[in-house]
């Protein structure tokens, strides 16, 4: 019988005279409490009262302006903030030839001038991101998650755990392509033999997570080598180390890396460094690309 044929029952019974013994039986079951309906589980909450945590969408991308990936992530970090919004997005990309200096750079860390970086065709962007200067092109990976602190399983302003576990992540993603890999509690990011491997960036405000860390695998010769270029512009770490160039894994190892096994290990190690429930993995980028109106300024400023 089911609640309602129940509840009919019952106020069918106790209509009948105060003698009857229906309706005396059904008295007695109404001082006892009448049969409800079982609440059906919140799916916003597990047993601890906490929110259920989230899958991540991964997104393999390809190479991006600098123009259009800030206005991509600012959107994906608006979206991510937004009650019910989108799930935690794991972007991985390649940013446009060019250096980009987070809070901790300035301009002293780049030892070129403003004619070697235009003959380059090297543009400078300030943004609000952490870290310093990093000298991006090709064979290098931008890692850029975004997310609620509390999609990450994370208390709302702890930042520190959140950098721990994308240098957990970019550790385990180094040794994966065997080359070997170390952090140092006093500074920001990944180091090998040979130099700064994994460069970390991250923002976060008001509880949102943008930005990332970037990896150099491969080495370019029209950017790594040629000029020695990587070696005059100097990322900061945060620490007494000062400034630091930035190596590759390739020239660690002294052997070919080829970029997709590194892509294909970065998704395994933060999937598993950030503890996500389950990924949910597709090609391209989570919005329309904007192309064509990039700034042509050697200098310039966001964030």
């Amino acid at each position: 019988m089911t609640i309602a044929a129940c509840r009919r029952w019952f106020s069918e019974a106790l209509k009948r005279p105060p003698g009857d013994a229906v309706a005396a039986a059904a008295g007695r079951v109404l001082q006892r409490g009448m049969p409800t309906a079982p609440s059906p589980p919140s799916p916003a909450t597990v047993g601890s009262g906490r929110p259920a945590r989230r899958g991540v969408s991964v997104w393999l991308a390809g190479p991006i302006g600098l123009d259009a990936w800030g206005a991509m992530s600012e959107r994906l970090a608006w979206d991510v903030s937004e009650p019910g919004g989108r799930p935690p997005t794991l972007v991985i990309c390649e940013l446009e030839r060019s250096i980009t200096v987070g809070r901790l750079g300035s301009r002293r860390d780049i030892d070129l001038t403003e004619e070697e970086l235009t003959q380059r065709r090297l543009r400078v962007r300030f943004t609000g991101r952490g870290g310093g200067a990093i000298l991006h092109g090709p064979g290098q990976i931008h890692v850029a998650l975004f997310a609620t602190l509390e999609d990450l399983g994370l208390a709302r302003h702890d930042v520190g755990g959140c950098i721990e576990r994308m240098e957990a992540g970019l550790e385990g993603t180094i040794r994966r392509l065997r080359c070997g890999a170390a952090r140092d509690s006093g500074c920001h990011g990944v180091f090998g033999r040979t130099g700064l491997l994994a460069a970390v960036g991250m923002a976060v405000r008001r509880g949102v997570v943008s930005h990332g860390a970037w990896l150099n695998v491969t080495r370019t010769a029209d950017v790594y080598s040629t000029s020695d270029i990587a070696h005059r512009v100097r990322t900061a770490t945060g620490s007494a180390r000062g400034a630091v160039s930035m190596s590759s894994v390739e020239v660690d190892v002294q052997r070919r890396v080829r970029l997709q096994d590194a892509r294909a290990a970065i998704v395994e190690q933060f999937v598993d460094a950030y503890a996500f429930p389950a990924s949910h993995i597709q090609a391209g980028f989570p919005l329309p690309v904007r192309t064509g109106g990039d700034s042509r300024e050697v200098f310039s400023r966001v964030g």
